[in-house]
């Protein structure tokens, strides 16, 4: 009956509730002969005690709800009240309790998230660390060994020296390639690094790129080409040389993963303001319990291999970071043994 009342509401009904007994008191004593008054006296009876209390249960209520607003507010908000408030403020003709609920309601939804999210973080800070630790200390420690090696004599050896100055200086390489896709990863995170927003075709640059890695796939028997219907030229705006860093990690992974032998293509396909690039392989392909995780930072689908192929871990991170700094989508479709698709959009120019 009182649910979803207005405390003014609450307070007419309790009034008109009182003077109802009263009047119904009155009568039962007018028909008993114990009490008679006149009409009019008794109506104006009547209408004084509605105002008097209604009056009463008003400012009760109102300074009633007021303390345990004042106490809920202490809890729920992390600022102070402000000096002048006082039980005045309380709109009576509001549903106040109910507008309470639902914000003490919006305030446990708040702090639940906000503890799942502080646990997520607090997971996130540990397998980070360990992993910057993990890729740093393989190179650290194989330096460690190629330099003592020719501290105890090896530097005099013809047979080792060079061969382990150069080992030791592909490591420091290794270690300075982690440092700045960490570097890299942080400055977008943070949003220091300001797009320079230009038109170019993606055709021409994707061209670049496969004269970059032309090497790198014939190491690996893997021949670079675009799909079927590719060939037309599209005009994109975006970040030309953060786009080619996507590009590159892209098409780079597709080598390093692709199976001796096969095949990457890249396709275009015109959505009407957007553009979409995909970067196909035929290689070895991804587990789909590992597709939701592989633009995570340092995640590997084969931690040992990954490492043997070289890279930080970082890559598809990178390209994550870049894509939405462009405020697009970047997606990831495979299967094993049927290779994988990665697929990001621009805006056309």
């Amino acid at each position: 009956m009182f649910k979803n009342q207005t405390p003014h509401q609450l307070s007419v009904l309790i009034a008109l509730v009182t003077s109802g007994i009263v009047l119904l008191l009155y009568l039962l004593l007018d028909a008993l002969n114990f009490a008679r008054i006149e009409n009019w006296r008794a109506g104006l009876l009547l209408l004084v005690l509605f105002a008097v209390t209604y009056y009463a249960n008003y400012r009760f209520i109102r300074h009633f709800i007021f303390r345990r607003i004042k106490l809920i507010y202490k809890v729920i908000h992390s600022s102070k009240l402000p000096a002048g408030l006082n039980d005045t403020s309380v709109d009576m003709r509001k549903d106040v309790i109910g507008e309470v609920e639902n914000e003490v309601n919006a305030w446990m939804q708040q702090q639940v998230r906000e503890r799942e999210d502080a646990a997520r973080q607090a997971v996130f800070r540990r397998e980070f660390i360990g992993n910057v630790s993990h890729e740093l200390k393989t190179p650290i420690f194989n330096i460690q060994g190629f330099i003592h090696t020719l501290i105890d004599g090896g530097l005099y050896d013809e047979q080792i020296n060079m061969a382990y100055l150069r080992r030791a200086a592909r490591n420091v390489e290794r270690l300075q390639s982690v440092v700045d896709d960490l570097e890299a990863i942080n400055k977008l995170e943070a949003g220091q690094i300001v797009l320079d927003l230009v038109e170019f075709d993606i055709h021409d640059l994707c061209d670049e790129v496969f004269a970059d890695l032309e090497m790198r796939a014939k190491e690996r028997n893997i021949r670079l080409t675009y799909k079927e219907g590719a060939a037309r030229h599209y005009m994109v705006r975006a970040d030309k040389e953060t786009i080619r860093q996507v590009l590159m990690n892209l098409i780079h992974n597709s080598i390093k993963y692709g199976k001796s032998g096969g095949i990457t293509k890249v396709s275009f396909y015109d959505m009407a303001s957007y553009i979409l690039v995909e970067v196909s392989d035929n290689g070895i392909g991804i587990d789909k319990e590992h597709l939701k995780h592989v633009f995570e930072r340092f995640y590997r689908v084969d931690k040992s291999r990954s490492r043997d192929a070289g890279g930080t871990g970082l890559g598809l991170a990178i390209v994550k970071h870049i894509v939405e700094a462009h405020k697009q989508t970047v997606n990831v479709r495979s299967a094993p043994g049927q290779g994988a698709t990665f697929g990001f959009t621009l805006e056309k120019a």
